[in-house]
């Protein structure tokens, strides 16, 4: 097994090779072979070029070896872009030759099905210190060594944007779409099939990469988790990682046997840890080229007071909604406004944000309101909106967009335009567009720019705190789920739910577990009533969907009913079901109900979830997730994500909810999922919670164990 250190030489090697090979080098025009081989020698690589191919002869000037065997010294990347049936063969040449990587253009594999030869090559080449980017890529592009191993058409503009595909089609457009945007890249990975190298290894390096200022990515799936988090985390405190990902789809999730796991699709999951990294996802490429071509050529803002400074007011009030959807702050400080526009904008304009300058401004207006938001020290970023009017003709664009981008950034301060007009203002939109002028022909566009710059510069202020844990004694959490286990049980029983809570110090309503009615009748006196009573059975894991649940028995008679109905719902619904009696439980009294969850996710490992609790969970879907480990201040971030967060603040006269209890539930049960191998999920659903300083109550516990 070779050391990290040595990974991490194979990866930089990837991008900074001394030697290339291509196995399969093509003289025939047409030929993926062929066009790599050019794309390498037009692109000015300044390492030693190995063109292999058994006819030999020349191929643009170059010898070609007819075997590696012919090559002379070190083979750091080996471009393969021969026929599926003849890529082993190729890597175990590779191998004996010593070569660090292998770029396997070739497909074939598991992209079709055929992946007991994908997992051949990949296991050969890693026995035999050798890391293999692909199959089925479209390459690599490196500025660092000048090497364009692809078979993009057309020249790749050089610059300090990082682009990892794993789409090889959609790779190649937005390729195209950078240079048509003058988007300078620094390097570009299709990651294909990714069976070995993965987006993981080319963040660590990209991360540490001076030439790369920022990294776009886009994603259709990530296969280890946890490698991704650390990766991710590490490369957005060092700079932007914008991710565009697709496959939004839940049918995998709805198949999970708990509410936390029928919640917490992929996508949910992704979009949550995504931003407790700190990366932006955009929901489309277009949305993604505008946060990057404004990060790459803006520097932070020194804060978020912005101002919408526009000629229609139209255009201004679709502004103000996109601040709201995209959490851009308005500066709202009335009296500063009046004092910094108030002078420079009609009498019948709006000195209000947004600042209405009127469709009867002219060119000179404009710059007014623009020098006084510049001159502003509580003003920190303009939006500039302009509609085409016979006053501000589209001739005027460059001395409204052009001059005043230029003096806001010598300053220090954001602006971004939207414009609005006819053919020639779309002609100037698109012109500006290429010569790095923050334009834009929507306002939704604009402010959700500056949204994901916002949250990237919140995202780096907020300084991470320790990693939250607990003392508890997991060796007897372990003890309980071992007995389960060696029962053939893939869940804990009611009471061995409770078990657990109790050793985790999170309370639950006085239980009492009983095995015929009169004892059932018995528990419920001595608990007093009202009572709960719920179906105790190894094979009733949903106990209210089989009808195994009744709340709210008030008196002997009542526990007599529920007791005979519960058994007949149960044994009409799940008739081979051992029932081993009845649990009667307190009924507790009425507070906030919330849902905890912790789950082992199959590719990010330990996650939690929390949100609003009860039976219409599913419905309403109001819950937010992480993944472990997390502290504290993540968590109350996590908290005030979800939609019914006021009510744990009070409403209507209510007093506020005991917060700090629910953060510590979440932190209690995110260490037993850590900790606790034997445990795949856990779910707290109610957590009713109390006003602060009261606490809260774990009244349903379900844990599932893991099946192995």
């Amino acid at each position: 097994m070779m050391k990290a250190r040595n990974l991490d030489e194979r990866i930089r090697l990837l991008f900074e090779p001394r030697s290339v090979a291509v196995v399969g080098a093509s003289r025939e025009r047409g030929k993926i072979g062929h066009a790599v081989l050019k794309n390498i020698l037009s692109g000015g690589y300044r390492g030693r070029i190995h063109p292999i191919n058994p006819a030999g002869g020349e191929i643009e000037g170059i010898p070609v070896h007819r075997s590696l065997e012919e090559v002379d010294g070190v083979i750091d990347v080996a471009v393969v872009t021969i026929p599926s049936h003849l890529v082993f063969s190729a890597v175990r040449d590779l191998c004996r030759k010593n070569v660090k990587n292998a770029v396997l253009i070739s497909a074939g594999f598991s992209e079709i099905g055929n992946l007991e030869e994908e997992r051949k090559i990949v296991d050969y080449a890693n026995e035999h210190g050798m890391r293999i980017l692909g199959p089925n890529v479209f390459g690599i592009y490196s500025s660092s060594s000048d090497l364009n191993a692809t078979f993009v058409s057309g020249d790749i503009p050089r610059g300090h944007m990082a682009m990892i595909t794993q789409s090889g089609a959609l790779g190649l457009t937005l390729v195209g779409q950078a240079s048509v945007e003058r988007i300078g890249l620094s390097a570009i990975v299709s990651v294909g099939n990714k069976s070995d190298i993965d987006e993981s290894d080319l963040l660590e390096y990209l991360q540490r990469h001076d030439d790369t200022h920022m990294v776009l990515m886009y994603i259709e799936g990530i296969r280890n988790g946890e490698k991704f988090i650390s990766a991710l985390k590490n490369t957005t405190r060092a700079k932007p990682v914008v991710v565009i990902k697709s496959g939004r789809s839940h049918r995998g999730a709805m198949a999970a046997a708990s509410h936390t796991g029928s919640l917490a699709g992929s996508d949910d999951l992704f979009d949550a840890i995504a931003r407790q990294c700190g990366a932006l996802r955009a929901e489309s490429t277009k949305e993604a080229f505008n946060w990057c071509k404004f990060m790459t050529n803006n520097p932070l803002p020194r804060g978020e007071n912005t101002v919408i400074i526009t000629n229609g007011g139209g255009a201004g009030v679709m502004a103000t909604d996109a601040c709201e959807k995209y959490s851009v702050p308005l500066y709202d400080d009335a009296a500063d406004l009046k004092r910094t526009f108030g002078p420079v904008i009609p009498s019948f304009g709006s000195a209000k944000n947004p600042i209405d300058v009127t469709g009867n401004a002219s060119p000179q207006d404009y710059t007014k309101a623009f020098d006084a938001a510049l001159q502003s020290e509580n003003i920190h970023t303009v939006v500039g909106i302009y509609c085409e009017t016979a006053i501000v003709p589209a001739d005027h664009l460059q001395e409204l967009a052009e001059s005043n981008f230029q003096r806001y950034r010598r300053n220090g301060k954001l602006i971004i335009f939207s414009l609005f007009g006819g053919e020639k203002t779309s002609a100037y939109e698109m012109d500006a567009r290429r010569r790095g002028i923050p334009v834009t022909d929507d306002v939704y566009d604009a402010i959700s720019t500056l949204g994901a710059v916002y949250r990237y510069g919140r995202y780096l202020a907020d300084s991470p705190d320790e990693d939250a844990d607990v003392d508890m004694n997991f060796a007897a959490i372990e003890e309980v789920v071992r007995n389960a286990a060696a029962d053939k049980r893939h869940f804990l029983l009611a009471h061995e739910s409770q078990r657990i809570m109790e050793i985790a110090g999170l309370p639950t309503p006085r239980t009492i577990k009983t095995g015929t009615l009169e004892a059932a009748v018995k528990a419920a006196d001595w608990i007093g009533y009202p009572v709960a009573l719920k179906v105790v059975s190894k094979d009733i894991v949903h106990k209210s969907d089989v009808g195994g649940i009744a709340l709210d028995l008030e008196s002997r008679d009542e526990v007599i009913d529920a007791y005979e109905a519960v058994m007949r719902n149960c044994r009409e619904h799940v008739p081979h079901a051992v029932i081993e009696g009845v649990a009667i439980s307190e009924m507790v009294h009425p507070g906030v109900e919330m849902i905890v969850g912790a789950r082992r996710d199959a590719i990010f490992g330990p996650t939690v979830m929390v949100g609003l609790g009860g039976i219409y969970v599913e419905v309403m879907k109001d819950v937010s997730f992480r993944s472990l480990p997390l502290d504290r201040k993540e968590i109350l971030t996590m908290i005030k994500e979800i939609r019914s967060y006021p009510l744990l603040l009070g409403v209507r006269g209510e007093e506020m909810k005991d917060i700090n209890k629910l953060v510590e539930a979440i932190v209690k049960i995110g260490a037993i999922i850590r900790r606790c191998k034997g445990i795949s999920d856990i779910e707290i659903n109610p957590l009713v919670l109390y006003e602060q300083g009261m606490g809260a109550n774990a009244v349903d516990v379900r844990i599932l164990l893991s099946k192995t």
